[in-house]
């Protein structure tokens, strides 16, 4: 039997949650990886998240189906909803609806089966796109939230939801992950990837790649689609 603590990992086959999975496991955690189903029109990354989690020798690894097509509201569920291929203002099209909060409310529920009493996250609030659900006020407020909700917490087990990456540049992120061994090129971060893996090189989450790549001082080894 194992004395390790567990810890339950969200990871969508990104770059970002890639390097939090290899960070936990560098703290010592025994990890169980959970990705989502949730009706993306980037399905490669759940392929790639699959892989990710068997080369870095999870504990297990979970899919969830949900299937947020059906409210809609963001270029990445909804094909009739363009991805922007140029930088925007505000909070952008590709922002999911309450994504964060569904997703961490599953992977609580699923810790609390485990009796894990870690949740790992790949936010990131320095060079996100501007989602609300990737700030330290969210984290924060859904931490709180889960003691107040669960068996865990009301009996006095406390759970905290770790996001790591929160405070780094995309560059620092890559140098982290790489200094723990992170093959970038498995990654997936593409929002309009092709069965492949191979990215449009055009879209938001393409470009903050590249300019995390070109921050860290490495080449860039994501396969583009040309």
């Amino acid at each position: 039997m194992t004395s390790k603590k567990k810890a339950v990992v969200l990871v969508s086959g990104g770059l970002d949650s890639t390097t939090v999975l290899a960070i936990a496991q560098s703290l010592g955690y025994d990890c169980y990886s959970i990705s989502f189903d949730y009706g993306q029109r980037h399905r490669a990354e759940l392929q790639a998240a699959t892989d990710i989690a068997k080369r870095q020798g999870v504990v297990a690894h979970k899919v969830v189906t949900l299937d947020l097509s059906t409210i809609g509201g963001s270029a990445l569920t909804d094909p009739n909803i363009p991805v922007p291929e140029q930088e925007t203002s505000g909070i952008p099209i590709t922002y999911v609806p309450a994504r964060n909060t569904v997703f961490l409310s599953i992977a609580l529920g699923w810790a609390e089966v485990l009796e894990a009493q870690d949740i790992f996250i790949g936010v990131n609030a320095v060079d996100y796109s501007g989602y609300p659900d990737c700030r330290p006020a969210f984290i924060s407020a859904f931490e709180a939230m889960a003691n107040l909700a669960t068996k865990l917490g009301t009996e006095g087990r406390q759970l905290k939801i770790h996001a790591p990456l929160i405070d780094l540049t995309k560059g620092e992120i890559i140098n982290k992950g790489m200094a723990l061994g992170v093959d970038y090129a498995e990654t997936v971060s593409c929002y309009q990837a092709d069965g492949a893996g191979r990215a449009c090189g055009k879209c938001d989450s393409c470009r903050l790649r590249k300019e995390g790549f070109a921050q860290a001082g490495v080449d860039d080894p994501t396969p583009y689609q040309s």
